[in-house]
């Protein structure tokens, strides 16, 4: 295909749903070639052809997997060829292009490593947005399913990372709208909800804190039949309203 050059200015978009740009417009491809973009962007490496057509057509014959792969690199727009270096055996990304996942993961890793010397710049209102928004939503394929559920796992802590470095900030909004995205991402899960109790309770809002935590023990009665477990308890145990066990 083309030279690597050629792919300068392209940004593939998995987050929130697939789109493939090229300084500024949208370029509107087949399903076929949108899920081969998508597929090399999660991979990120050289993928064999017969690993990419067994992946993407898993129920065909490998004939025809072959083929459907071939169509969906000849029906890539002029625009976007210049997005996948192929040889007789392999495929890639190729270009001096960008994913919004990958810069969206390595936010996140940022968030979760120690805090050197340099701490992070600034990370507040983009930051939550980068980290609340799902991997290719309506795409049920399993290959999808296992790299959404990785995203969704790192996500959800980089939120509450954030939601706790905020709140040392003294920047009490931001935090509580992190903990609250990562609320908002899986409503069962304790630890978001333990993030926005500390982030109130650091703000000086008991009743917040109170409140938050009897929401969640309800949600968690109603949907399990489980109350919050002891670490949680003795999270909001000090506010004299609950007793730990």
């Amino acid at each position: 295909m083309s030279s690597r050059e050629d792919g300068r200015g392209l940004r593939i978009s998995l987050l929130g749903g697939f789109q493939l740009e090229r300084e500024g417009p949208t370029m509107i491809l087949p399903e076929g070639s949108q899920r081969l973009l998508a597929f090399l962007a999660l991979k990120g490496r050289w993928i064999q052809r017969p690993v990419v057509a067994g992946t993407l057509w898993p129920v065909a014959t490998d004939e025809h997997a072959s083929s459907s792969l071939r169509s969906a690199l000849v029906r890539l727009p002029d625009g976007a060829r210049a997005a996948v270096q192929a040889t007789a055996r392999e495929l890639e990304l190729a270009g001096d292009f960008t994913v919004d996942l990958w810069d969206s993961q390595a936010l996140a890793h940022r968030l979760l490593a120690p805090q050197g010397p340099t701490p992070l710049a600034d990370p507040s209102v983009e930051a939550i947005a980068s980290l609340s928004v799902e991997l290719l939503p309506d795409w049920y394929d399993e290959w999808v399913l296992v790299e959404a559920e990785d995203w969704r796992q790192l996500r959800l802590h980089a939120l509450e990372a954030l939601a706790d470095r905020l709140a040392a900030q003294g920047r009490f909004g931001d935090a509580a709208a992190a903990g609250l995205a990562a609320v908002r991402a899986e409503p069962l899960r304790e630890s978001p909800r333990a993030a926005l109790i500390r982030v109130h309770i650091a703000e000086g809002n008991p009743s917040e804190a109170l409140r938050e935590f009897a929401r969640y023990g309800e949600l968690l009665m109603l949907e399990l039949g489980v109350e919050p477990t002891e670490r949680l308890r003795n999270l909001v145990a000090e506010l004299g309203a609950v007793t730990p066990r």
